[in-house]
């Protein structure tokens, strides 16, 4: 078999830079303007870190900020726990009458617009409001709801993604040695997918996090997430503290995503070695 060629050419500095560029260069302005001494987002005046200062200071930002990380993170590790249950019964359950059916509707948030998926849960909590007092109002509990729906089929793909690439002789030696399979799934299977739960988490609390339009059709006056804060503030105009918000947010997961990465590197490293000294006679 022919290796494939490798072309070097000085050209491909000048597509990265283009690449990086056209990805990161918004961003960029974005950090720098928030150093802004002006009021007017576009105009430099000078370097200032009141902006900073102010940032703290607004009360609805900071609850929309505690709101929507409180969401994120429930609504994150709940997904993760319904993704994994609904991937172990599409790969660890074998064929069962149903199947096709239950894997396209584990998985149609994924491809269903936004504006449809909130319209639907609207329509769906307006009719549980008639019946059970504790839809009458939508508030926490319905963008709970609605976000561990959207977020579950990501886990689902991830997981599932993960469990096929799994040599499933380990599980059943251990099986075969005695262990329980409640033994045999926290022994061994969840250490060998914890890197994808991990992934997996990280995905769910970022889609909640950035949900702008089926968070509309769920909230009520009192829950006013992050994103809907931010974007009854811009419709009124761009204010400084916004760019030094979406600075904060940038800096934290940057560093949530090397920490996770960092992470599940060693994890995949630790697990090759591990399958390695496995395989030896």
């Amino acid at each position: 078999m022919n290796a494939i060629p490798v072309y070097s050419s000085k050209l491909r500095w000048v597509i990265l830079a283009a690449v990086f560029s056209f990805l990161y260069l918004p961003i960029l302005l974005l950090i720098i303007y928030s150093f802004n001494e002006s009021r007017l987002v576009t105009v430099w005046s000078g370097f200032s870190t009141k902006w900073y200062v102010e940032l703290f200071k607004d009360e609805l930002l900071m609850n929309g900020v505690k709101l929507s990380l409180f969401i994120a993170a429930v609504s994150a590790t709940f997904a993760v726990i319904l993704g994994t249950m609904s991937s172990f019964i599409l790969q660890r359950f074998g064929k069962f009458k149903g199947e096709t059916g239950f894997a396209f509707m584990i998985t149609a948030p994924l491809v269903m617009p936004d504006v449809i998926t909130g319209l639907s849960l609207l329509l769906l909590f307006i009719s549980l409001g008639g019946v059970i007092e504790l839809f009458a109002q939508r508030g926490l509990l319905t963008i709970l709801i609605a976000h561990i729906t959207f977020s579950a089929a990501y886990v689902t793909i991830v997981v599932s993604s993960r469990l096929q690439e799994l040599d499933n002789s380990i599980e059943e030696a251990a099986l075969d040695l005695g262990a329980t399979p409640f033994k045999t799934f926290f022994l061994i299977t969840l250490p060998m997918i914890f890197p994808a739960l991990v992934a997996s988490w990280l995905m769910a609390f970022t889609l909640s996090l950035d949900d702008l339009i089926i968070t509309s059709f769920v909230s009520g006056p009192n829950s006013s997430t992050l994103p809907l804060v931010v974007y009854s503030k811009v419709r009124l105009g761009i204010s400084p503290t916004i760019n030094a918000l979406a600075t904060l947010m940038v800096l934290a997961v940057s560093v949530a995503s090397f920490i996770a990465w960092w992470f599940m590197t060693r994890a995949e490293k630790k697990r090759r070695l591990e399958m390695k000294a496995l395989a030896r006679p």
